[in-house]
């Protein structure tokens, strides 16, 4: 291995380099992984475009956190991991010890230790997250599927902690990256799901990933009436899970939901933005209001088993392919919609370790063998 290795390096907004930084060693209990496959992901772009994020990382530190590898390097006293191995580490790990941790909010612990640098050769697993949160892949997965686990574990807390079960109705405010998450996990759950949608393309896509109906907000006078319409005796859905990040979006929730329903804004919009809220409505519609902020350790597990079973398509969320040269131009082309009608970018897989378009093909094609 050499002294050094390429890695995407966020500099500040909208400025992210491909930069030689040292190859990590593993200390006691950590890991060093080969990456060899890396997601983009709707957090990483918003990190992107703010040059920062309030919880997991803040300018000049390596990016990405969507990842699946190969162990290469074993750290003193580690005995669950070996050499050879694939694993999926995420990117955090609660320290089990605080107040919200001991009431299983381990995801609002207080000392949450997050880990990035997934576009990159090679990354270093903390030992605390390779304790708590790192996954062995069984043979034949794919790491560009397992990859997939941190995302889909963020949708299935949601879920679950909007109580979603087999038969409910379902409204889902957009279609980016997590909110097709989260129609197609809760399709898989058996939620008859109804999809609100911006453009043209993502009426096809919501359908492919199981809405059963769908929305296009300039097709339909109200949105929000055209939503409760398409639930049972117009009445409004059981659940609404907003991932939009607009204050409108949040407000067409509440509208959309059923007497007694639950909303979950799950799209984070930036700091400081304010939303109006009709307070009669809430109120004598006895609704549940609630936010979902990313996963647990028992909710990854979920995930990763969700994927495993053979049930979730992957395939479908994987659009594109990249090298690691390619990550500052792949992220400056997300920051802007492509044209109506064009196929829908939802994810793109990095391979940091192909090095030209033949390079990635023949690594996909390793990948895809699941070695």
């Amino acid at each position: 291995m050499s002294a050094t290795m390429k890695a995407a390096v966020l500099r500040g907004k909208e400025d992210l380099q491909i930069e030689q930084v040292p190859v990590p060693g593993a200390g006691p209990g950590e890991l060093v992984v080969r990456v060899d496959a890396a997601l983009t992901c709707g957090t990483d772009l918003k990190v992107f475009r703010r040059g920062y994020h309030a919880k997991m990382l803040t300018k000049d530190r390596l990016f990405g956190h969507e990842v699946a590898g190969t162990v290469v390097e074993v750290g003193e006293g580690v005995t669950e991991f070996q050499v050879g191995e694939h694993v999926v580490p995420l990117n955090s790990a609660p320290c089990d010890a605080c107040f919200f941790c001991r009431r299983g909010q381990q995801n609002l612990c207080d000392d949450l230790l997050f880990n990035n640098g997934a576009y990159a050769e090679y990354l270093r697993v903390p030992e605390r997250i390779v304790r708590k949160n790192t996954l062995r892949m069984p043979e034949g997965m794919r790491a560009e599927h397992a990859a997939l686990t941190e995302p889909l574990a963020c949708v299935v807390r949601g879920l679950e902690e909007s109580n979603a079960h087999a038969g409910q109705t379902a409204i889902v405010l957009g279609a980016g990256p997590i909110g097709l998450l989260f129609i197609h996990a809760a399709a898989i759950e058996g939620l008859h799901v109804i999809a609100v949608v911006k453009r043209i393309d993502q009426i096809a896509t919501a359908k492919l990933f199981g809405a059963e109906q769908v929305v296009r907000i300039a097709d339909v006078e109200d949105p929000v009436a055209a939503a409760r319409a398409s639930t049972p005796e117009g009445r409004g859905a059981d659940l609404v899970f907003e991932a939009v990040a607009t204050p409108e979006a949040w407000q067409w929730a509440v509208q959309m939901v059923r007497k007694g329903g639950v909303v979950n804004w799950f799209g984070g919009p930036p700091s400081g933005t304010e939303v109006k809220l009709d307070t009669n409505l809430i109120h004598y519609s006895d609704l549940t209001l609630k936010a979902s902020f990313h996963h647990t350790p028992a909710t990854v597990r979920r995930a990763f088993t969700m994927i495993q079973s053979g049930r979730f398509d992957a395939d479908a969320f994987l659009t594109g392919t990249a090298t690691l040269d390619d990550v500052p131009s792949v992220f400056s082309r997300m920051l802007t919609r492509p044209p109506e009608g064009t196929a829908p970018e939802i994810k793109t897989v990095i391979y940091p370790h192909a090095h030209s378009a033949e390079g990635k093909r023949a690594a996909a094609e390793l990948v895809g063998e699941g070695r």
